[in-house]
Formats: C-alpha cells, sequence, structure tokens
C-alpha cells in the first residue's frame, strides 16, 4: 500500500500511490492509515487523485480510517475520480464526508496557502 503523508501548515495531506482501494488491500490500507496519522494532529486530508476504483471494502477502510482519527480530527477527501466520487455520491458518503475538488481547495478552505 503507497502512502505519504505532507504536513502542510495545520493540515495533513496523505497521498495515496494505488489505483485500487479494494478487498485486496482494504486491511493494508487500513494499517497503513493508522501507521502514518497516529503522530500527527489536526485534520488529514486524503488526497484519491490516483484511485480509479473503490468497492464496499475500500469505502468500508476509507470509514474506518475517519473512525481512526478520532472525533476531534476531521477527515476529508480530495481529487476523486469520476468513478469514485459516484460511489461516495451512491451510498450517500458524499454526506458524510467534506470532499474537495482538488487537494489545494481542500488546503486553501483551511486557511493554508498549497504549496507551489
Amino acid at each position: 500500500m503507497e502512502m505519504s503523508l505532507e504536513p502542510q501548515g495545520a493540515v495533513s495531506v496523505l497521498r495515496v500511490g494505488n489505483d485500487r482501494i479494494d478487498a485486496a488491500i482494504a486491511i493494508q490500507f487500513k494499517d497503513r492509515f493508522r501507521d502514518i496519522t497516529a503522530n500527527v494532529a489536526g485534520p488529514v486530508v486524503l488526497d484519491l487523485g490516483r484511485v480509479t476504483f473503490l468497492d464496499s471494502s475500500g469505502l468500508g477502510a476509507v470509514v474506518a480510517a475517519r473512525k481512526l482519527l478520532g472525533p476531534d480530527r476531521a477527515l476529508e477527501l480530495a481529487a476523486l475520480s469520476p468513478a469514485v466520487e459516484k460511489v461516495m455520491q451512491l451510498t450517500r458518503m458524499n454526506t458524510v464526508f467534506p470532499i474537495h475538488d482538488t487537494v489545494a481547495d481542500a488546503l486553501t478552505a483551511h486557511g493554508v496557502a498549497p504549496a507551489a
């Protein structure tokens, strides 16, 4: 599971490097998410720009990731592909997660100037 964390002011951007979050890697996703966000504070923006496929197991992993952050830290989604956006709309998860068109939009929403 490819993930990288980039602190951007008070916000952490977690970039997913895989093109799929499905049953085959959902557990790896959750474990890696937990490990990589354990020592960071503040909201996390999950950059899904490379993800072109998300099944129900992957969706469950994203929901579990939100719960791992606890009630005081937000998980926001950014850069959804059309297929992933459709899953979010069909499952109404777009009403649960703040979703931004781009990572830069997410950072701007938090008052953080995106890195050049």
